[in-house]
């Protein structure tokens, strides 16, 4: 008889359409491994498919397990899989790349054209188990709290966000307080940058958050925000701003609240083309970075170290916990926006 597992699975390309049931387990290939899920949260991706919007409706081939933030133990090595044990503590990279292309070869596998993602291209981490290729797990250090290693997919983004924009010592601007952006927040306050301003928009729970992580100051967009963070910064305006928010208004303000030769980091995605002041973008001498995904694996590696420093304060961005059974009423809280983190642990 065929194992069976409980999994949340997308069954139609429709809104919701998600029902937690019973299916079968996967088999890993000669080069996966069999992952015991233990934990796995929410992404804003998964939201997107949750709601079925045009993202979505392109890109998603039901039924899907989704997920692909987790921590857990292999259960299962591949026929090939060498350099790991059955219960190694893991989690995995989500990005799955072709290995092949002369973006791989060159150290840019976080882009690669050919990419297979988990929890989007291939089953994901709402399960009990699931598959990955030995190539993307990352064994976690065993103290590491089951609620942070969850964490890491999104963490790697703003580690990779905030490490391009060397934030030591440097006045730093935050747009954009959803999980990854207060991971953000965090960051930047333990790798010691000079000034934190967080800017929230509508949603006061987050910004509550940001300040709770460490956040010196946090603002609210308005009309009157490049004049605040010109006033916060005697004048100067920022060094570095974070982009986590796919609004237009805050590319806007961004250009003019960073002082001239200073960076602008872009890993909010934007639903449409944006309308800027180029010229005052040009004639401040200001560079712009688009950043995707995670440095593979050098986020990674980083990411650990900050993790075992302790000095990022990373617990409170995981608010609240619900058994996989209760899947529809996690994401309606996700989608409220009045949380941090949603997460799904798998066992009492």
């Amino acid at each position: 008889m065929t194992a069976t597992m409980k999994a949340a699975v997308k069954l139609k390309p429709a809104p919701k359409s998600t029902e937690v049931m019973k299916v079968p387990v996967p088999e890993p290939t000669p080069d996966e491994v069999l992952i015991r899920v233990k934990i796995s949260s929410i992404c804003g991706t998964d939201v997107h498919i949750y709601d079925w919007d045009a993202w979505a409706a392109a890109r998603i081939k039901p039924p899907l397990i989704q997920g692909h933030e987790f921590a857990g133990v292999i259960e299962k090595l591949g026929s090939n899989v060498k350099g790991f044990r059955k219960g190694d503590y893991v989690s995995a990279e989500g990005h799955i790349a072709c290995g092949r292309c002369s973006l791989c070869r060159t150290g840019n596998a976080h882009v690669c054209k050919s990419v297979s993602i988990l929890g989007i291209d291939r089953g994901g981490a709402f399960a009990e188990y699931l598959t990955v290729p030995a190539t993307n797990v990352i064994v976690n250090d065993d103290d590491l709290p089951l609620e942070l290693a969850t964490m890491q997919d999104p963490l790697g983004n703003a580690v990779y966000t905030t490490t391009n924009a060397n934030v030591p010592g440097k006045t730093v601007a935050i747009f954009g307080l959803g999980p990854i952006g207060l991971m953000a927040v965090a960051l930047c306050r333990g790798m010691a940058a000079r000034k934190v301003i967080a800017i929230g928009h509508r949603n006061k729970y987050r910004m509550d958050l940001a300040k709770k992580v460490g956040a010196n100051l946090v603002l609210r967009s308005s009309d009157t925000l490049a004049d605040e963070v010109m006033d916060a910064t005697s004048g100067e305006g920022v060094d570095e701003v974070l982009e986590f928010s796919g609004a237009e208004t805050a590319v806007q303000q961004a250009i003019k609240v960073v002082r001239p030769a200073g960076g602008i980091h872009l890993l909010g995605l934007f639903p449409k083309p944006l309308s800027l002041d180029i010229s005052e973008f040009v004639t401040k001498g200001l560079s712009m970075y688009g950043i995707h995904g995670r440095l593979m694996y050098k986020t990674w590696m980083q990411m650990g170290g900050l993790l075992k420093s302790g000095n990022v304060n990373l617990k409170p961005i995981l608010t609240h916990r619900f058994p996989l059974d209760d899947y529809n009423k996690a994401m309606e809280v996700m989608r409220s926006g009045d949380c941090g983190k949603v997460a799904f642990p798998m066992e009492a």
